[in-house]
C-alpha cells in the first residue's frame, strides 16, 4: 500500500496512553484506519507531550514529502516540537516512519533484573612470528602446554604444519612484505612474541639438521641466507608492527576526542534531550577556547535541566562514526574532565540503530576539580531506556560506533540519581580517550641480539668481541639492522620487552642466568630459555618498556645437561626483572653520529 499521508495524534490520561495511527492511500475512495490501544501506565519518560491537550503531527506526500505541524498548548512549559526535529534531523538523518512510530509505541515498562549483571570479558590470542624458528617453536609449545591461545605467523604453510602440528592456528604472511599482512588476519591479537630474525648459516654449508647452525656461529664462518638483514630486521619490523599496532594498543592509549598540543580530535557532538519525549530540558556541546585546565581550550557540556512535562534528562551524543571503532586492545575509556559534584552516565553503542541498547556505567564527579575518571569496559551494563537488559549481546569493543554523556535524574531499573538538582549545569570535558589498565605489562617481547650497540662504539676491542660484531659489515650490517628495528619498537608506543640473548644454544634450559643492561656481556643461552623469558616478560610490568641481555653462567667451554628424572624448578623471571632499569640500552656510549650503512 503506497502511504501518502501519516497522522499522529496522541493524547494521555492519569493512569493509561494511547496512540492513534491514521493511514490514507493516494485514492480518494479508499482509508484504512488503526487505533493502537497501550492500556498500561507508561514508566516515564515517554513522549506524553501532551498532558490533556493535544498537538497533531500531520506528513503528507505523492511523490514527494513534506511536514505541516499545528499544535496547541500542551503544558506550562512549551515543547519546542523544532528542536525536535532537528534533533533528528542530526542524528542519521530522518528516520523511517515505519522505525519512527515503532520506536513511539514501544512500551517501557518492565521489572528489575531478576538475575546479577555479569563482567562483559574480551578475548583475542598471543601472535608468534617467526614460529618455525629455534626460538619460536618453543614459544608456541610451551603456550600450547599453558592452555593459553596462540596463532604463528608463518611463511611456509605446509613446513609450519609439519613442524607445529595440525591444530595450530595460523597466519600465512611473510613481514619482508606488507601486501602479504592483511589487516583482518589480524584482527584479535592481544599480545605479539616476535623470534623472527634474518637467517645466519655456514658458508660452507650443513647438515640436514642444522648441526653446524646449532652449534652458533662461534664454531663457523658465516654468511647471510635468504633475505638481507635490512629488509628483515628493518623493513619487517615496521611491517609487523603496522599489522598489530590496532590489536595490542599503546601505552598511552588512543584518544578519541580532546586537545593535543595544538590540535584537536574532533568527533560529531549533538544534543539529546528529553525533548524527544515531551520534556523541555535543553543541553548543547560547546568548545571554549580558555577554559581548560591550563587555559586551553576544552569541550563543554552544558544545559538547563527540567522535569517539566515528565521530562529529566540532557545529554550530548555523537553521530554514528563513519568506521566503527575498535578498542579490543584497551580496558576501557578515560575521561578528562572538571567535575561539579554530580553523577553522569557514560553511554557506549556498538549498533548504528537510531534507539537501541547502549552499554552504561555511571560515574561521579568532584566538585571544582580537574579528574581522569575511568570508565572500564567490564562495568558497562546493557541499558534501554534506563532498564537493565539481561539478555543482551555481550559488549563488543570490536565496533564502537558513538558515545553519549548524559545528565539524569534517573539511574536505573526506577532509581534516581542522587545527585540530580534541576536547573543549570557545566561539564568541561577535555578528552576521552581508551585505556590500557595499570600494572602496563609488554603488548610486544621482542628477540634481538647481544652486541647491537658494538660495531661502532669507540674505543672498543673488536678482536675480543663475538664474531657477529666482529664481521658486522661483512653481515650486511646485521647488528646495526636489528639495533634501527628495536628503535621502531621503542618508538612505537606499544608497550615492550627487548631481550638481547647472548650466542644461543641447543641446550636445555634450567642455568643460573645473568640479565645486564648496557650491551656488555658476551657468553650463551639456551633457545629453551630465552623461550620461557619471553612469555614470563608479557605478564611481567617490570620488564615493560625495558630492554636487556642474557646468558647463563656456564662457560663455552663446559656443557649443561640436566637429569630428566630431577630437573631444575621452574623459574620465578621476575626476580630478573625486578633488576631492570628504564632508558638503557647501551646506545648511550655510542657517538652522536649515526652508523653508516
Amino acid at each position: 500500500m503506497e502511504i501518502c499521508s501519516l497522522a499522529l495524534q496522541l493524547s494521555s490520561q492519569p493512569s493509561s496512553s494511547s496512540l492513534l495511527l491514521k493511514t490514507s492511500t493516494s485514492s480518494p475512495t479508499t482509508t484504512t484506519r488503526r487505533n493502537f490501544l497501550l492500556s498500561s501506565q507508561l514508566p516515564n519518560p515517554f513522549l506524553q507531550i501532551l498532558a490533556g491537550n493535544h498537538s497533531f503531527l500531520h506528513l503528507s506526500s505523492s511523490k514527494s514529502c513534506s511536514v505541516r505541524l499545528s499544535t496547541k498548548p500542551i503544558s506550562a512549559e512549551a515543547w519546542d516540537i523544532g528542536r525536535f526535529l532537528r534533533t533528528l534531523y542530526f542524528f542519521n538523518g530522518p528516520p523511517s516512519p515505519s522505525k519512527f512510530f515503532e520506536s513511539l509505541i514501544a512500551q517501557l515498562s518492565g521489572s528489575s533484573p531478576s538475575k546479577p549483571v555479569e563482567e562483559m570479558e574480551t578475548s583475542g590470542f598471543i601472535l608468534v612470528a617467526g614460529a618455525t624458528g629455534g626460538v619460536g617453536r618453543r614459544v608456541v609449545d610451551i603456550l600450547r602446554k599453558k592452555g593459553l591461545p596462540v596463532r604463528a605467523l608463518v611463511r611456509n604453510e605446509e613446513k609450519a604444519r609439519k613442524m607445529l602440528g595440525p591444530d595450530i592456528g595460523l597466519i600465512v604472511g611473510d613481514v619482508t612484505k606488507a601486501s602479504t599482512l592483511a589487516p583482518e588476519n589480524f584482527k584479535g591479537v592481544r599480545k605479539v612474541i616476535n623470534a623472527v630474525s634474518v637467517i645466519v648459516g655456514p658458508k660452507e654449508g650443513d647438515t640436514p639438521e642444522r648441526a653446524k647452525y646449532s652449534q652458533g656461529i662461534k664454531f663457523f664462518e658465516p654468511e647471510i641466507k635468504g633475505d638481507s638483514p635490512k629488509l628483515v630486521e628493518f623493513i619487517g619490523m615496521q611491517n609487523l608492527i603496522n599489522a598489530v599496532k590496532s590489536g595490542v594498543g599503546l601505552r598511552n592509549g588512543k584518544l578519541l576526542f580532546g586537545f593535543e598540543g595544538n590540535s584537536i580530535k574532533e568527533i560529531p557532538w549533538g544534543a539529546l534531550d528529553d525533548v524527544v519525549m515531551g520534556g523541555v530540558s535543553e543541553s548543547s556541546f560547546q568548545i571554549d577556547m580558555k577554559g581548560g585546565e591550563t587555559g586551553g581550550p576544552t569541550g563543554v557540556f552544558k544545559g538547563v535541566l527540567s522535569t517539566a512535562n515528565n521530562g529529566g534528562f540532557t545529554s550530548i551524543r555523537t553521530r554514528n562514526f563513519s568506521v566503527p571503532e575498535d578498542l579490543s586492545a584497551y580496558d576501557g575509556l578515560e575521561l578528562r574532565l572538571k567535575g561539579d559534584g554530580r553523577r553522569y552516565k557514560l553511554i557506549v553503542r556498538t549498533s548504528t540503530d537510531w534507539d537501541t541498547v547502549g552499554y552504561t556505567a555511571g560515574f561521579d564527579t568532584a566538585k571544582g576539580e580537574w579528574q581522569s575518571v575511568r570508565v572500564p569496559f567490564t562495568s558497562l551494563r546493557a541499558i534501554f531506556r534506563a532498564r537493565t537488559v539481561t539478555d543482551a549481546p555481550p559488549f563488543d569493543p570490536t565496533n564502537i560506533v558513538s558515545l553519549q554523556l548524559m545528565f539524569s535524574k534517573f539511574e536505573y531499573d526506577g532509581k534516581l540519581n542522587p545527585t540530580f538538582v534541576e536547573g543549570p549545569f557545566q561539564l568541561p570535558l577535555s578528552s576521552i580517550r581508551a585505556y590500557i589498565k595499570d600494572p602496563i605489562t609488554p603488548r610486544f617481547v621482542h628477540v634481538s641480539s647481544a652486541g647491537v650497540t658494538r660495531p661502532e662504539r669507540p674505543g672498543l676491542d673488536l678482536s675480543k668481541q663475538p664474531p657477529a660484531v666482529r664481521l658486522n659489515k661483512e653481515l650486511d650490517f646485521i647488528l646495526t639492522f636489528k639495533l634501527k628495528g628495536e628503535d621502531l619498537i621503542r618508538e612505537s608506543g606499544i608497550p615492550y620487552a627487548i631481550i638481547r640473548p647472548c650466542a644461543l644454544t641447543e641446550e636445555p634450559a634450567g642455568a643460573d642466568l645473568i640479565f645486564d643492561q648496557g650491551d656488555n656481556i658476551t657468553g650463551k643461552v639456551s633457545r629453551e630459555e630465552i623461550a620461557r623469558i619471553c612469555i614470563a616478560a608479557l605478564e611481567s610490568p617490570y620488564a615493560c618498556d625495558k630492554t636487556f641481555e642474557v646468558k647463563s653462567v656456564i662457560p663455552f667451554s663446559e656443557p649443561f645437561t640436566v637429569d630428566p628424572e630431577n630437573p631444575p624448578p621452574e623459574k620465578d623471571y621476575n626476580v630478573y626483572f625486578k633488576t631492570l632499569k628504564d632508558g638503557i640500552t647501551g646506545k648511550e656510549l655510542l657517538e652522536q653520529t649515526p652508523a653508516p650503512v
